[in-house]
């Protein structure tokens, strides 16, 4: 394999951790610093709104750079944020270390989505970028609950100074491994910003905000979704996170492989009404203790089908801008993640039980998946098509 996605994977593999690691330990740091669930969601939200100032702001001024060279700051700088959060002194402090720490993952998701389709060479575009996309979901197979574990048993503090160090680890796996890419001489910072001029820009931005936004309605209080309804111990829960993560593993595999199969678009449909099912599922059994288990692992595999072929959509769609939609891609994908844990926190609020959030998941992935469906429509009656036997090449006008 190109040692320069396995730096890639790395890339994935710390902010899979720092992204994910939050919702398995959040009760712990609530507990930690005195506020209640519902005010500790805020570390959840924060982390995506530093993705979504970040990613387009970061790649707008890096766009003159090496990508190799961009890709190294960033995550030089994801070392020192998650330091700055696993010093921070007060809950305030603790706040805005959250949000710097999101600043970076926008931008690498979007630089390296790039790089890796590069890499990966044509007809594998989106397969090159499942690899990059792999260390996410071995975060969530590994890192994630050893971090949880240490989080439960030990303290949060820990398992976020060593998900910090990771972050210095990926930088040198990028100094040493990743080739040098030359600068897209075409490109500027008023090409890319023009991308954002276009409607299916937009309907692209909404598919991602709100179609994710079902994941982490679910995933964002997993933790006393599997312990106060489906009455498993707190223990239970980094097996649990273990069972989504190998369920992602698989997922992202998937997802890569059906994008390159059929189009990135009719994959992010069949994509998010499945997962809108099995959340369906979820919500009528979650009750049910045996199936705590093969659900959290279904659950994830599921959801996380989405991510390749959501990041072939942007960048087929955005010649010349390719980095910047596929940035803006992940800093949607954050406001899903904010606004899936803001519309779940609210039946608890008001009272409801922990299976409610999968119930805002389903509203949330069906009207993604409606979304995509009226994207692919709308753009083949523009007169565009989506080339389904060669997923590299970008949208070409027909007829």
């Amino acid at each position: 394999m190109n040692k320069g996605l396995v730096a890639l994977a790395f890339g994935g593999l710390a902010i899979g951790m720092t992204e994910f690691t939050m919702m398995g330990i959040l009760p712990d740091i609530a507990r930690d610093i005195n506020i209640d669930i519902p005010t500790a969601s805020n570390l959840i939200g924060l982390y995506a709104l530093g993705v979504v100032v970040g990613a387009p702001t970061l790649v707008a001024f890096s766009s003159t750079y090496p990508p190799k060279r961009v890709l190294f700051v960033l995550m030089l700088l994801f070392f020192l944020f998650n330091g700055l959060f696993t010093l921070a002194p007060t809950h305030w402090s603790l706040f805005f270390a959250r949000f710097a720490a999101g600043l970076p993952h926008g931008a690498f998701f979007g630089i390296g989505s790039v790089v890796a389709a590069r890499l990966a060479g044509p007809g594998k575009e989106a397969q090159g970028i499942s690899v990059m996309f792999t260390g996410m979901t071995i975060a969530n197979l590994a890192g994630v609950p050893f971090g949880t574990y240490i989080g439960h048993h030990y303290s949060w503090q820990l398992t976020y100074g060593a998900i910090s160090l990771l972050g210095l680890v990926t930088c040198l796996a990028i100094y040493f491994w990743m080739p040098q890419l030359p600068v897209n001489k075409d490109s500027n910072i008023k090409q890319q910003m023009s991308y954002f001029k276009r409607w299916d820009a937009w309907l692209m931005v909404a598919v991602i905000a709100i179609g994710t936004g079902g994941l982490f309605a679910w995933i964002s209080y997993i933790s006393k979704l599997v312990t106060s309804v489906s009455g498993l111990a707190p223990e239970s829960v980094s097996t649990i996170m273990v069972l989504i993560g190998v369920g992602m593993f698989f997922g992202n595999i998937i997802g890569g492989k059906l994008a390159d199969t059929i189009s990135p678009s009719k994959a992010a449909i069949i994509s998010f009404s499945s997962m809108a099912l099995c959340l369906t599922v979820l919500f009528f059994t979650a009750h049910i203790t045996a199936l705590a288990y093969p659900m959290a692992f279904i659950t994830g595999m599921i959801a996380f089908t989405i991510g390749s072929p959501l990041q072939m959509m942007l960048i087929n769609n955005a010649k010349g801008a390719e980095t910047f939609a596929a940035a803006g891609g992940q800093a949607s994908f954050n406001i899903g993640n904010s606004l899936g844990a803001y519309f779940g926190a609210i039946p608890i609020a008001y009272g409801f039980t922990y299976t409610y959030p999968p119930l805002i998941g389903v509203v949330m992935a069906s009207t993604g998946a409606i979304l995509a469906f009226v994207f692919l429509k709308k753009v083949e009656k523009k007169g565009t098509k989506v080339i389904d036997s060669a997923p590299h090449t970008y949208l070409k006008k027909v007829g």
